[in-house]
């Protein structure tokens, strides 16, 4: 999930927390998708859905810093 997603989801009045279980599930479905082949089955890390709460947040914050900077 992009941030532009992210941003426009949240908008719509999703809540951050749900956004965020949204975003971990995304991520780690595409981690599921890389770890399939056998070259890269140890590669990426699935993520919590904390760390994905980190994330959105951060996404959020910035984009509420850069509104307001206008």
């Amino acid at each position: 999930m992009k941030e532009n997603e992210i941003i426009t989801k949240w908008k719509r009045g999703l809540s951050k927390n749900q956004l965020a279980t949204m975003y971990r599930r995304q991520y780690n479905q595409e981690i599921k998708i890389i770890r399939s082949s056998v070259r890269y089955r140890h590669d990426g890390r699935y993520i919590s859905n904390y760390e994905a709460l980190a994330y959105v947040e951060r996404v959020i914050y910035r984009y509420l810093k850069e509104r307001k900077n206008k």
